[in-house]
Order: structure tokens, then sequence, then C-alpha cells
């Protein structure tokens, strides 16, 4: 599980380290940190980490390590990371058909957000829809890729992933 938390250590030598090292004894590994000097509350300094731990018995015992050192938890909350992907869509079809077809989509995976750009249609009636989509995991996007495949192909549509 990947979290962030905002701690306040005292403005002293050493309480950077402190405030790190407990989440390497409950198997975390540290993804990213932003020592704060600038944002002084009650002469302590904010630390703003990001890391990974195993399971929620982790966070806990790092909560419990970081109350032991004295260190105050301002903020604390998983990350989640999600996954994009542009699709172009090309051939004969209207607006209706594009958003019938990504309430169709939202049945198979769970969308964070979805962006639907349209062109105008040509003396041809061809249009193109750029659809930007947001999912919570790479299976999520492969299980849309596969829905759109499906039903481009089966509404005589070009389909181009990954622009």
């Amino acid at each position: 599980m990947l979290v962030n938390a905002e701690l306040y250590v005292k403005d002293l030598p050493g309480q950077l380290v402190g405030s790190l090292e407990p989440i390497s004894m409950v198997n975390g590994n540290i993804v990213g940190v932003v020592h704060n000097r600038d944002i002084i509350v009650n002469q302590r300094i904010c630390v703003n980490v990001t890391f990974e731990v195993g399971s929620n018995d982790d966070l806990e015992k790092l909560k419990k390590a970081w109350k032991s050192r004295d260190i105050l938890i301002a903020s604390i909350g998983s990350v989640y990371k999600t996954c994009t992907m542009e699709y172009l869509l090309v051939g004969s079809f209207s607006a209706s058909y594009v958003e019938s077809l990504i309430d169709e989509a939202s049945n198979v995976v769970s969308f964070e957000s979805v962006d639907v750009n349209y062109s105008t249609a040509n003396a041809t009636n061809t249009m193109t829809a750029m659809i930007t989509a947001e999912v919570l995991s790479q299976e999520d996007l492969e299980k849309l890729d596969k829905f759109l495949v499906s039903a481009c192909r089966e509404g005589g549509i070009v389909y181009i992933r990954g622009l």
C-alpha cells in the first residue's frame, strides 16, 4: 500500500533521520521525502513522506513508533496510482454513440475520469473522437482495451490506442 504522511518533527539535528528510520523498521520503502523548513509550527518543521508498507498492521506499528519519538502526524492516508490511456476513434458515428460506449465501458471498469473531444464531421461524414481515460489499475486498462477493440470492430470504427 502506498501512503503519504505529513509529519512535524522538532527543529533539531537528527530529527529527519529519526522520522524516516521507523519506516524501515516495518519493512517499508520510502518513495519520496520533502523536508520543508519553510513551514514551522510550534518549533517543529514539516516533513512530507511517501512510502510503501505491506499492510495496515505495519502502518499501525509505524504510527506507534512515530508517537513514541514525539513525531506529530498531521495527516496520513493511502495514495493510489492511476493508469491513463488515450484512444482515437475514427469513423462514421455520432457523439451520442461514443457517450453510450463510455457508459457501457463503465460497467466493465471503474473510471477515475474520462475526457472526450470530438472533431466536426467532414464531407465524408467521418468523425474523430479522442478519449482520455484514467482507471485505477493496469488490469482495468487491459479490460478497457479489450472492450474498445471489440466495440470498435463491431461498429466498423478505426481504433488507435496510445497516442
